[in-house]
């Protein structure tokens, strides 16, 4: 059973921006869904969100950097952070964190597969941490190379069993 969920970059830029991400509407439905399993057994829930410099389209409190509003997180008891790094942990409080709930086991879900999922799940793992990762909990765009559906299916195979319990959402329990 997890301890915490980790939802990362769900943020108006992303998931609304020129170019949508694959399957958007139900990856945002897993989220909600592993969300209220999370809150219904108590799992502390944490919600990166990546922020640009001044001046850029996701500087803080610009409106492409909010969180995407059907996103089901309650600002008033989960743990909202920004980062600037693909990583959630370089430069913020996530693992002291994760640390003081004393987190082993954490559900990483949210965008982008190729980016911040991937380099979030590895940095985990490096930590000494569990990582289950949801097969369908993630997404990305197209890209010139590979179109979104490949390269979720490529992460999910080279993240499984090195780095993460890939696994699908309504699988896991907190």
């Amino acid at each position: 059973m997890a301890d915490a969920l980790l939802i990362i970059d769900m943020q108006n830029g992303l998931y609304d921006g020129p170019e949508k991400p694959f399957e958007r509407e139900r990856v945002l439905a897993t989220l909600n869904h592993l969300i209220g399993r999370a809150r219904a057994a108590g799992a502390p829930i944490f919600v990166a969100r990546h922020t640009g410099p001044a001046g850029s389209p996701i500087e803080a409190g610009s409106p492409l950097w909010q969180l995407c509003p059907a996103l089901q997180v309650d600002e008033s008891r989960d743990h909202l952070f920004n980062k600037t790094r693909p990583s959630c942990f370089l430069g913020t409080e996530l693992e002291q964190r994760l640390r003081a709930a004393q987190v082993k086991e954490l559900v990483i879900a949210g965008m982008k597969t190729q980016f911040c999922i991937d380099t979030t799940c590895r940095v985990a793992v490096e930590l000494g941490f569990s990582v289950v990762l949801p097969e369908d909990g993630h997404s990305c765009m197209d890209t010139p190379a590979l179109k979104a559906k490949a390269i979720i299916e490529h992460h999910n195979a080279t993240l499984a069993g090195a780095f993460v319990k890939l696994t699908s959402a309504v699988e896991i329990r907190f």
